[in-house]
């Protein structure tokens, strides 16, 4: 099959390009490279610098390369840059994916797989959280999100191509080898923050509250390894190319770590005292995150294979030598 990855450069994106590379796929990469890095395109990947949100060029990439699927990562992703400039988030996410939808339609692209989030389901009054769940967005990133799930139904309806959204919860982790991770400017994400603080990259960790209605008090989160979503994703290619129906599943471990538990493990892990800090309680955070993967385990037939001490243990192999 050959597959156009957007964002193919990023931290998901590179990871998945990757894995499929290896496989008999034939893999092109289209990336702008403002927040990806070439250097973690596999060799011997075509690589496209071209911004989605470039109409007239997104579309001469699809009619040049006739992809049978887009596996789409490209995106801005940090919630509170989302709320800063929301103007930012709707041109590139939604702007910059109609576009791409839009192409891949008109071209006759047969698949269409997307990165889509759990934050979709905004604060939930259930845990852990099914695909039936609610959709209440409370941030401007999630709404991105969530319209181009909208978008894909509607493409679908009137143009046929079938696609799967995947509402990922916390991806983590790096890649076995170390060679590619997980490297953000900012970094938002809890494990790479541990970690920068065990290498002495980072003073302390602020934990943000200790008084949520959990064992510990601090946030539970459902951690899931980057290699294992890359799996799901060639999951989700077999399942349209077998000729099954559109769907949105949900991509999590089905069980969660509380913000104290990241810690711990990460002493474990790296054999380092981490100082961590109580602050005060963000805005919007829920309690608890977790998954219910129960569909993803009987429609993709998938089941993630990492566990908490593995995401951490490969992530802190790719922090002690970055390679970009």
């Amino acid at each position: 099959m050959r597959i156009l990855v957007t964002g193919g450069a990023g931290y998901i994106g590179s990871h998945f390009a990757r894995m499929v590379s290896k496989s008999n796929d034939e893999v092109i990469v289209a990336d702008n490279l403002s927040r990806g890095h070439q250097e973690s395109i596999p060799d011997g990947v075509q690589f496209k610098n071209v911004d989605i949100r470039d109409a007239e060029k997104i579309s001469e990439v699809i009619r040049k390369y006739s992809p049978e699927a887009v596996v789409h990562f490209a995106a801005f992703a940090y919630v509170e840059e989302s709320v800063e400039h929301p103007e930012l988030y709707y041109q590139n996410n939604v702007v910059g994916s109609y576009n791409l939808i839009r192409a891949a339609s008109e071209n006759k692209v047969k698949y269409f797989v997307f990165s889509s989030t759990c934050s979709v389901y905004g604060n939930p009054g259930k845990v852990p959280i099914s695909e039936e769940a609610q959709t209440n967005p409370i941030n401007p990133y999630a709404n991105t999100k969530l319209i181009i799930e909208m978008m894909l139904k509607d493409f679908q309806s009137a143009y046929g191509m079938k696609y799967v959204s995947l509402r990922y919860f916390n991806a983590a982790g790096a890649d076995d080898s170390g060679e590619i991770g997980e490297s953000h400017n900012p970094e938002p994400h809890l494990i790479p923050i541990v970690l920068e603080a065990a290498n002495g990259k980072r003073e302390k960790v602020s934990v943000f509250g200790n008084d949520y209605n959990t064992p510990d008090g601090t946030c539970i989160r459902d951690y899931i390894h980057v290699n294992d979503l890359s799996n799901a994703h060639v999951k989700a290619l077999e399942h349209l190319s077998s000729g099954n129906e559109s769907t949105i599943i949900n991509l999590g471990t089905g069980s969660g770590n509380s913000v104290m538990e990241i810690i711990k493990t990460a002493e474990k892990v790296t054999g380092k005292n981490i100082l961590f800090g109580i602050a005060k309680r963000r805005k919007g955070d829920p309690a608890i995150l977790v998954a219910d993967n129960t569909k993803a385990l009987k429609i993709l037939n998938w089941k993630p294979k990492y566990t908490i001490d593995d995401i951490i243990r490969t992530a802190w192999r790719w922090h002690q030598n970055p390679k970009y």
